[in-house]
């Protein structure tokens, strides 16, 4: 086991990090995670993905990090033994999401939209692909979206390519906006001043882990921030399949996803 003072917090994303695009996680994986998690490093997951569709990959993964981080940031959990999923949420940052909607659906008017709140639930107008949103979600006419307590909202548009869609995001300087880009031209929106890195560095201080003994792993736009902030004085690790704007936001690279890239990072940790 790993001395406290030499504990590591090993902050991983989950799709096209641990998780393939078929939904498989690879035993070499698996293997690699509990390597590092049984040497007392603090394993833990830094997703976009809501609490409902995070909390089963802590299962797979055979994991239970002290605090898991959701909706890009928005949503930090702590593990409770108490709740019966085992994590409650420790802090919640969220927003009025009415002024960046209507900015959005001014130069996007074909665009889908959905809005998460506190709780997971997407309430959402337009059309999401089964399970996109995980179960807990409801259609809605589009002005309905405009009066949730957001803690995220969601753009896809279909009809553009991802090198499109972004420009046209770019135009519209709105603050803070990660992106997420997967089977479609795909936007999170989170808190302003909210990400990744922002809820990382509030478990990092609850932790008592130094800067200097921080790993985070990621491939998409949403984990810019996160990878930045790792890499100032810890290890900010990009995947081997990770766009080039991602790629520069880290000081290290490891082999993509297919390649079993964190398998091979955390083997020779």
């Amino acid at each position: 086991m790993s001395s406290t003072n030499e504990r590591w917090l090993i902050a991983l994303d989950i799709d096209g990090t641990v998780l393939l695009e078929d939904g498989i996680i690879n035993e070499p994986v698996t293997d690699a995670v509990a390597k590092v998690r049984d040497a007392g490093h603090e394993v833990m997951l830094a997703t976009g993905r809501s609490v409902a569709m995070t909390l089963p990959i802590l299962g797979r993964l055979s994991i239970a990090p002290e605090y898991v981080v959701c909706s890009n940031g928005a949503i930090t959990l702590r593990r409770d033994a108490d709740a019966p999923s085992g994590y409650t949420q420790c802090h919640v940052e969220t927003f009025d999401p009415s002024d960046v909607l209507t900015t959005v659906r001014s130069n996007l008017e074909a665009a889908n939209y959905a809005v998460e709140d506190e709780d997971g639930f997407y309430k959402f107008t337009g059309h999401f692909p089964d399970g996109a949103l995980g179960a807990a979600s409801e259609k809605v006419p589009f002005d309905e979206l405009l009066t949730v307590r957001a803690t995220r909202v969601v753009v896809i548009s279909p009809g553009h390519k991802v090198e499109d869609f972004l420009t046209v995001v770019e135009k519209m300087g709105l603050h803070k906006v990660s992106y997420n880009v997967g089977w479609t031209a795909w936007l999170d929106i989170a808190p302003d001043g909210v990400n990744k890195a922002t809820a990382l560095e509030r478990v990092r201080r609850l932790l008592d882990i130094p800067r200097s003994r921080v790993m985070a792993v990621g491939d998409g736009r949403n984990d810019i921030d996160m990878l930045e902030w790792a890499s100032v004085e810890g290890r900010g690790v990009t995947m081997g399949q990770a766009p080039d704007d991602v790629i520069i936001a880290g000081n290290e690279r490891t082999a993509s996803d297919i390649d079993n890239g964190v398998a091979a990072l955390l083997d020779a940790f």
